[in-house]
């Protein structure tokens, strides 16, 4: 394999110009972005995110092309696609027209943009929904100690692979489930914070029953403005947590909240009840 840190670096200085301060605000994501090799939690075949000129999604193949391989693991603002269809359609039968991603290592800047909303301390116990290839559960244990992360996956072989990548890294490994991330994992509440790397319509209630108060919630939620976001929530201990939307970020569907629902039923407030005021020094926009 070609040299990582030409790439590591260029990644990292990108994120630094277009998310000013994310790594200067937290010391330790810097250094453990740098330290948790991304490489070795990409699959050697995964479908790069957009479509090539014949319309197919094409795939970067680690044995055919380790170079542009390699560029595509640290180009920052890509996603790299490790399944479609919940593995009904394979890397190695090559390009697909099929756009129904179910899975992905998410693109480095989003990683960062995550973690640095979560903003773990040392020592604290984490719970994370949707372990995908286990690095984002690496950059979680290097901060907090891998004793003290649990992390699941309802896909089983997801799940596995992503327990075989943790464990190849030849150091302490969290703890990997088997299971419906909805439900979180009782058996290790309450948890520190808590964060989904799949988005959902509605908060599930066993993430804000098993976060204790004053803890923090970090998922992506839908929203009906065309795009997802990221919200960042405190629990309050008693079933319940309050917080805002941070960024926009675009995220899959955790399984049972793929069907669309009525916005209303989900809280949100519809088109008409937003106000615009506009004038000369600006405009304000606000809920009336």
């Amino acid at each position: 394999m070609n040299n990582r840190q030409p790439y590591v670096k260029a990644c990292m200085d990108e994120i630094d110009r277009y998310r000013g301060g994310y790594f200067n605000e937290r010391p330790w994501l810097r250094q453990a972005f740098g330290s948790v090799p991304r490489e070795h939690f990409v699959p050697d075949r995964v479908w790069w995110p957009d479509r090539d000129a014949d319309g197919l999604y094409p795939v970067l193949d680690r044995t055919a092309d380790p170079e542009r391989w390699l560029q595509a693991v640290y180009s920052p603002s890509a996603a790299l696609i490790t399944q479609i269809a919940d593995g009904a359609v394979k890397p190695e039968d090559g390009p697909t027209d099929c756009g129904d991603f179910t899975s992905s290592i998410s693109c480095a800047a989003v990683v960062v943009n995550m973690l640095h909303h979560l903003d773990p301390q040392s020592g604290e116990t984490i719970l994370e929904v949707g372990t995908g290839t286990g690095y984002n559960t690496a950059l979680l244990a290097h901060r907090v100690g891998a004793d003290r992360v649990v992390t699941v996956e309802i896909d089983p072989t997801t799940a596995e692979q992503a327990a075989a990548n943790l464990h190849g890294l030849d150091r302490p490994a969290p703890t990997v489930v088997t299971g419906d991330g909805e439900r979180g994992y009782p058996v290790r509440a309450p948890y520190d914070r808590l964060i989904s790397t799949a988005c959902v319509r509605e908060i599930p209630a066993a993430w804000m029953e098993q976060v204790r108060a004053g803890g923090i919630i970090v998922t992506p939620i839908a929203t009906p403005f065309g795009t997802d976001a990221l919200a960042q929530l405190t629990a309050d201990g008693t079933g319940h947590a309050t917080g805002r939307l941070v960024t926009a970020v675009d995220f899959m569907f955790v399984r049972s909240q793929r069907a669309f629902r009525p916005w209303r039923e989900l809280g949100w407030p519809r088109l008409p009840d937003f106000q615009v005021t506009a004038g000369p020094n600006g405009q304000e926009i606000r809920q009336h």
